[in-house]
């Protein structure tokens, strides 16, 4: 299958004959499994303080012959405050889980292994899968991308020393992305109290620059609300379906693709 070559200003160049990786079958339940077990790396283990619930005097007063005895009255047999407290919390139950400031009954410990495995075979035939999925306008568009171009976006290497974001804009309006930019630019305003612990506006997700070696294009891109830049061999299923959600709209430059079809 043969693709267009752009330059920068957004007309073909030649053509060039794309890497098999292209026709390779979407899984999209492969690029889940890969998407989960990247984010489970990430996961922070917690749990509560060892003594949570536990620093307390109190103790079962449950024995016969003993002041205060909880025997032979309607009374639960429960870890309770002794009478040296203060008054009003005499015989109090405490410590036991269903007490109030009482201890947990199963917390979660630090010692659970949050991450997923996944094996290698499976992980790079989902990376595989969704480099291919970035060729279907179907899966790119299902995603939300506004795109009028030819899939796959392939330009000259020439992108890669862009560094300014007005330069890159205006390539991406040469090349038919200008609805992609006014979708990327909006935001909203998260619901629920996510708002007051920094993270009060939810983005979309924007176009993915591929390409080999980055001579500033990351400096240019990093003032476009939710574009990203990656070397070609750092490719993972996380950057090409963020959320799980293959299609993601992708720009490779030509020696980007060369450089796939050795990979």
């Amino acid at each position: 299958m043969l693709a267009d070559v752009l330059d920068l200003n957004g007309k073909s160049m030649e053509k060039v004959e794309l890497p098999k990786v292209f026709e390779e079958p979407v899984r999209e339940d492969l690029v889940k499994r890969a998407v989960l077990a990247s984010q489970s790396k990430r996961r922070q283990p917690y749990s509560p303080n060892e003594m949570a619930g536990k620093r307390t005097s109190a103790h079962y007063h449950g024995r016969r012959r003993e002041r205060n005895s909880m025997m032979n009255r309607e009374m639960a047999r429960a870890p309770r405050l002794h009478g040296k407290t203060v008054p009003f919390l005499t015989m109090t139950a405490r410590f036991v889980p269903h007490a109030v400031k009482g201890r947990r009954a199963h917390p979660p410990m630090v010692e659970k292994v949050w991450g997923q495995k996944i094996n290698r075979k499976e992980r790079r035939k989902a990376v595989k899968g969704a480099i291919a999925a970035t060729a279907v306008k179907e899966l790119v568009v299902k995603r939300g991308h506004k795109v009028d171009a030819q899939l796959p976006i392939i330009v000259e290497d020439k992108i890669g020393e862009l560094k300014k974001t007005k330069d890159v804009v205006e390539f991406l309006k040469k090349i038919g992305l200008e609805k992609e930019l006014e979708r990327i630019s909006e935001r909203k305003v998260r619901s629920g109290k996510g708002k007051a612990r920094g993270r009060k506006y939810k983005t979309k997700v924007g176009p993915l620059f591929v390409t080999t070696e980055d001579n500033g294009i990351s400096k240019a891109v990093k003032n476009l609300s939710g574009c990203n830049v990656c070397r070609v061999e750092n490719l993972s299923a996380e950057y090409l379906a963020p959320g799980a959600a293959v299609g993601r709209l992708t720009i490779f430059t030509k020696s980007a693709v060369e450089k796939l079809r050795r990979l």
